[in-house]
């Protein structure tokens, strides 16, 4: 019996992947930024059909992000098993550098963070061996001078997994297979029958990344460079091929013995990547001890089959990739896992009352800045989709406003709010607003459209029981990583904002929220 998983596997801004492999269950950690909660975890067992069964990172005390830019934050965690405990490692940048977490059960909660003391650098990995030493892996400057941008080493020293310290002596083990390699990252290490390997992306994450190995029949070295590196990557294919930038991999073997490799890719639309980096899967084999990544074909296939018995999710819909997603809000209690806020959310940011619906704290932090703004997310997951929300609006005067926004970061983005009786266009460029359209809805109860195809977008407003057009087709490319940068893909959520200081706060009352995928036209594709 086996079962066709679909590439992407985790579609949508599920950057970094990592993979951890406990009897029949996987489970993949993502790279979350500057959105708490931090590092979600996803579970399957076919590697197919995957269920998102909670984050990493939960309480403000793990993941501290005042200030932080939207592409700062989480970088590249992994996740690894031993011994009945579950360890995570990752990377905030913005605040205490590297840190490990460890929880009993693979869902959390986890520990506190044990931030590494000397462990430099970004990207670090776990390896625990056969007589159960562990050993860190991570990235950092060359220690003999940083002679151009990305000139990195890949270094390897012990790690005391009872103290979450460094031991003994650190080695410069590799620094990638090219000359001149810029950003040798994201290692892993395996020890696989006779040889240890380390597996890394190189080239950055853009147009030139690509996944190289090298091996060693000692943990520490020397590592002998793979004639075949780059083992996988699409930088050679063009521009213009449907799926770039692949890298950043990490292998698991099924219980079968198979092995795969997880790695982020994007899918642009017309040359622009508003989704981010998505998480794909490919088979390995190996040949001469040296890994194969989709022998006979060298590049990513859109859909592959695995020998493994299917999985179905136990877990409630709203928590599985990609499907559509239906809120009721007036019979919510609490945010499930897949919602994201920005940065350390406030305590009275929002609040549910049965049978009202969601009450969102319009705050005078705004989505244009960098603190802690009302704003509740789900991520992008598709090309084409449709977004929807019915807010009540009788508040929402004198500054105070509230509405839908499709996030890439503070300086770029695209609302569609609800304010003094009017319905409001504002897309977000380079840090600045312009106002494309308004119109007048003096409605209690307010729905709001956003429809997306590729990088077009049409926005609506439900007015005497009729979708009425604000802007058709508008042209949202701005909001891709190769106009706006960063690490990020677009999230698409509730925001409520005032540009007035009040005594007390306005609240605005939100009773649903639906996320809606559509066929793209073939145009966009």
């Amino acid at each position: 019996m086996s079962v066709s998983a679909q590439n992407p596997i985790l579609p949508g801004f599920y950057p970094d992947p990592s993979i951890c492999a406990v009897g029949e269950d996987f489970y993949i950690v993502n790279s979350s930024f500057a959105y708490f909660p931090g590092l979600p975890i996803m579970h399957s067992r076919d590697l197919a059909h995957w269920e998102q069964i909670g984050n990493v990172l939960t309480r403000e005390s793990q993941l501290p992000l005042d200030d932080t830019d939207v592409s700062q934050g989480l970088f590249a965690p992994t996740m690894r098993y031993h011994d009945g405990t579950y360890y995570v490692i990752c990377t905030n940048i913005s605040h205490g550098g590297n840190f490990v977490v460890t929880s009993d059960r693979p869902e959390g909660p986890y520990s506190e963070p044990h931030y590494i003391e000397g462990a430099d650098g970004i990207d670090p990995s776990l390896f625990f061996d056969d007589d159960g030493k562990c050993y860190y892996i991570g990235t950092h400057p060359n220690v003999e001078g940083y002679k151009y941008n990305g000139d990195y080493f890949i270094y390897i020293q012990e790690f005391d997994t009872v103290n979450f310290k460094l031991v003994g002596e650190r080695v410069e083990a590799w620094n990638g297979a090219l000359r001149g390699v810029h950003w040798p990252e994201g290692p892993h290490l395996y020890h696989i029958g006779r040889y240890y390997y380390i597996l890394h992306a190189e080239g950055g994450t853009g147009p030139e990344h690509a996944v190289s190995v090298a091996r060693s029949e000692s943990v520490f070295g020397p590592y002998e460079n793979n004639f075949c590196n780059p083992i996988f990557t699409h930088r050679h294919l063009g521009q213009k091929y449907p799926i770039k930038y692949v890298g950043h991999a990490d292998l698991v073997q099924t219980v079968n013995g198979e092995w795969y490799m997880v790695m982020l890719a994007v899918r642009p639309v017309k040359q622009f990547t508003t989704m981010g980096r998505e998480t794909f899967l490919a088979h390995v084999i190996w040949e001469n001890d040296w890994p194969v990544v989709n022998p006979g074909l060298g590049i990513l296939s859109p859909e592959l089959n695995i020998d493994l018995p299917e999985y179905t999710p136990v877990l409630k819909k709203n928590l599985l990739p990609a499907v559509d997603k239906l809120y009721d809000f007036t019979h919510m209690n609490e945010l499930t896992a897949e919602f994201m806020a920005l940065r350390n959310s406030k305590e009275d940011m929002y609040e549910f009352r049965e049978g009202e619906g969601l009450y969102l704290t319009c705050d005078t932090e705004l989505l244009s800045g960098k603190g802690a703004p009302s704003y509740i997310c789900i991520r992008q997951d598709c090309h084409a989709f449709e977004a929807a929300v019915t807010l009540k609006g009788d508040d929402l005067f004198n500054g105070a406003r509230a509405g839908m926004c499709l996030f890439q970061s503070q300086d770029y983005n695209l609302k569609l709010e609800y304010s003094g009786c009017n319905g409001n266009v504002i897309l977000r460029r380079d840090g600045q607003d312009e106002k494309l359209a308004s119109l007048l809805c003096p409605a209690s109860l307010v729905t709001l459209v956003i429809r997306v195809n590729g990088i077009k977008a049409s926005l609506f407003m439900l007015k005497d029981g009729s979708l009425e057009t604000l802007v058709s087709d508008l042209d949202i490319s701005a909001l891709s990583t190769e106009v706006a940068g960063g690490f990020v893909g677009c999230t698409i959520g509730v925001y409520a904002e005032d540009i007035e200081e009040r005594d007390e706060k306005v609240k605005a009352l939100f009773k649903s929220f639906s996320y809606k995928r559509l066929t793209s036209a073939k145009e966009d594709k």
